[in-house]
């Protein structure tokens, strides 16, 4: 049991996370594709981990994706965070957006400034 101690106040900076995330996904989903074997073009949807929509546009601007094959729901769920590309990826497949044999580039990041990314051809 702890009787004492102290501790710092927990915060985020918001723009360098920012940078961050704009500067790292767009490089480690093209590393993701390079290795595919596919270019931007073939990718028929971007799911990314859906943190905040400015991150989402400036990465798709960044790899001349337009908004609307970036898979969202940010609007009405929030930063669902570990669980934000699967949650979003489940309701683009049950609302019939993604289908069998699309090419999904995905992209997260989070604890600790981690990131990865994987493309998936769903079916």
């Amino acid at each position: 049991m702890v009787s004492e101690g102290q501790y710092g106040k927990l915060s985020m900076n918001g723009r360098e996370v920012y940078k961050f995330a704009t500067r790292e996904v767009p490089k480690v989903l093209t590393e993701a594709l390079e290795a595919a074997e596919i270019g931007v073009d073939d990718v028929d949807w971007i799911l990314l981990h859906q943190a905040n929509i400015r991150i989402m546009e400036t990465v798709a601007s960044r790899l001349g994706v337009p908004m609307e094959k970036v898979i969202t729901n940010l609007s009405e769920y929030g930063n669902t965070s570990a669980a934000s590309i699967p949650l979003a990826l489940d309701e683009a497949v049950r609302k019939g957006q993604v289908k069998k044999g699309d090419i999904i580039a995905c992209a997260g990041f989070g604890a600790g400034l981690s990131w990865g990314a994987a493309i998936l051809k769903w079916g």
